[in-house]
C-alpha cells in the first residue's frame, strides 16, 4: 500500500505493543503482551475496519489511542495524530473534541443527566443548542429526546444518542468500538450508513467489530486482528474473492461467513501471552511449517497491494 505514504494521515500507528503486568505466585511479576507490533493508518474520508474475535485486542487498541489504558498496562511504539506525536497528554486534550469514541456499552451515558445536557456538555449558548437539535434530528431523534434520561431511551435510541454525542463537535477521527451489539441487521446497517456519511464529510473512521460482514458494508480497508497482532490488511474489495486474500486466517474468516457456507475451522485463538514467538495461528493452520513456529518474529510483507504477517501466504488455503 505504497500510495498511503503520500496521503494525508489523521492517525498513524507504528510498531505499537501493549503489555499488562500481573502477579503470579506472590510477588512474582509477569509481562503479558496483548497487542504486538501493530501498524495502522487512517486517512481523511476513509473507514478502516478492525476485525477480530473477542480477546484479540481490538478494544484495547481504542483505549490506547485515547490514552485511557488501565494503570497496570504499558505501551511501546509510536502514535501520531495529524503528523504530531499522540502522547497521553495530547490525547487527553483531543478526546471528546477532535477524537471521538463511540463505545460498546450504553452505560457510558450518565444516568443522572438528561440527553440534551450530555450533548451540550454544560453549554447553553444558542449555537450549541441548535447544533444539539441538528445532530439529534440527523439520527432520527426528535427534540423531545433532549429532555429524556438514559433509562427512558430504547436500546436503539441510546446508541443513536452515543453517536450524536460523538459527532457533536465535528471530530476529525471517530473510533466506533462495537457500536451495533443487540441491534437487528436493519438498524445496524442504518447506523453504519451514518459512519459512511461522516467519512464523506472528511472525517476518518476506525470501526472496531467482530462482524466481518457488517465491516464490509462500509469499510474501505480491513485490518484483521488475531491474538493481538494485525495479520492482514486488505482492501474491502479483496474480500470479493478469497484468492485475493493473503493470510490463511483471513481466508478462514471469509469461508466462515454464512453467505460463503459457514465453514468453521478447528481450534481457537490462543490466550494473550501464551504464544511468545512464531505465528499465533500456527496451531490452527493447515499450511503450518516448522519455520512458522520456530521463527521468533513473523514480519509484515507487502503482497498484491495488501499487507500480511505470514511466511507462506500463497500456501495458506484453509
Amino acid at each position: 500500500m505504497e500510495k498511503e505514504k503520500n496521503r494525508e494521515t489523521i492517525l498513524d500507528i507504528r510498531h505499537v505493543s501493549i503489555y499488562f503486568t500481573r502477579y503470579e505466585r506472590g510477588i512474582r511479576r509477569r509481562k503479558l503482551p496483548v497487542i504486538r507490533d501493530l501498524d495502522l493508518r487512517v486517512h481523511p474520508g476513509e473507514v478502516v475496519a478492525v476485525v477480530g474475535a473477542s480477546g484479540s485486542g481490538k478494544s484495547l487498541l481504542a483505549h490506547g489511542i485515547l490514552g485511557i489504558l488501565p494503570y497496570n498496562s504499558r505501551m511501546e511504539g509510536e502514535m501520531f495524530y495529524r503528523g504530531e506525536p499522540l502522547t497521553k497528554e495530547r490525547a487527553e486534550k483531543l478526546r471528546g473534541r477532535q477524537i471521538a469514541l463511540i463505545p460498546q456499552g450504553v452505560t457510558y451515558l450518565d444516568p443522572l443527566m438528561k440527553v440534551g445536557e450530555q450533548l451540550c456538555r454544560g453549554r447553553k449558548d444558542e449555537e450549541t443548542v441548535r447544533r444539539c437539535r441538528e445532530v439529534l434530528d440527523r439520527y432520527g431523534l426528535g427534540p423531545e429526546t433532549e429532555g429524556l434520561y438514559p433509562f427512558e431511551l430504547s436500546g436503539g435510541m441510546a446508541r443513536r444518542v452515543l453517536i450524536a454525542s460523538a459527532v457533536m463537535d465535528k471530530p476529525d477521527l471517530i473510533i466506533a468500538d462495537e457500536p451495533t451489539p443487540g441491534l437487528d441487521v436493519g438498524a445496524a446497517r442504518r447506523i453504519l450508513g451514518h459512519f459512511r456519511e461522516l467519512a464523506r464529510g472528511g472525517a476518518g473512521v476506525l470501526f472496531i467489530t467482530h462482524d466481518l460482514g457488517l465491516a464490509l458494508t462500509i469499510a474501505d480497508r480491513v485490518a484483521v486482528f488475531y491474538a493481538g497482532e494485525t495479520i492482514e490488511e486488505a482492501l474491502a474489495a479483496d474480500f470479493e474473492d478469497p484468492e485475493r486474500l493473503r493470510h490463511p486466517f483471513t481466508k478462514a474468516l471469509f469461508r466462515a461467513m454464512p453467505v460463503h457456507g459457514f465453514a468453521p475451522i478447528q481450534g481457537s485463538q490462543p490466550y494473550p501471552g501464551t504464544v511468545s514467538s512464531g505465528c499465533p495461528f500456527a496451531g490452527q493452520c493447515q499450511a503450518c511449517q516448522e519455520a512458522c513456529v520456530s521463527t521468533e518474529h513473523i514480519p509484515v510483507r507487502q503482497i498484491r497491494g495488501g499487507l500480511v504477517r505470514c511466511l507462506y501466504p500463497e500456501e495458506g488455503n484453509v
